[in-house]
């Protein structure tokens, strides 16, 4: 499975008041379903931006991609705080996951920040 541009791909947790890093959700947030935490399992390249070095004029150089890209914030095995209008519910292999677009995640809590701050 291969996520693209500025997509991240979650895993929605479910019905917990606190995830394991530590952040909760009060029922009445969870009640309007206008935010939601997960699991990001896969992140896409980022956002594309052109490449200044890639030219088509110069059949002798070693052939270049005509986009880089910009890396997301969110990384494999961070806990996010997302908007939920905003996500696209798939199922891949009989598991449902979300796609975000990086611009609806909130806030990220990364283990090992979260360790090193308790």
């Amino acid at each position: 499975m291969i996520v693209v541009g500025d997509r991240v791909l979650m895993e929605l947790d479910t019905g917990q008041d606190k995830t394991k890093a530590g952040l909760y959700l009060p029922d009445t947030v969870r009640e309007k379903d206008k935010v939601a935490t997960g699991r990001v399992i896969k992140v896409g390249p980022g956002y594309a931006v052109p490449n200044p070095n890639y030219s088509e004029d110069e059949p002798w150089s070693k052939p270049k991609d005509p986009a880089r890209y910009i890396p997301l914030q969110a990384k494999e095995g961070d806990q996010a705080l997302f908007l939920r209008e905003q996500a696209i519910e798939v199922e891949f292999d009989e598991r449902k996951y979300l796609i975000v677009p990086q611009s609806a995640i909130l806030m990220l809590v990364r283990e090992e920040l979260h360790e090193e701050m308790g």
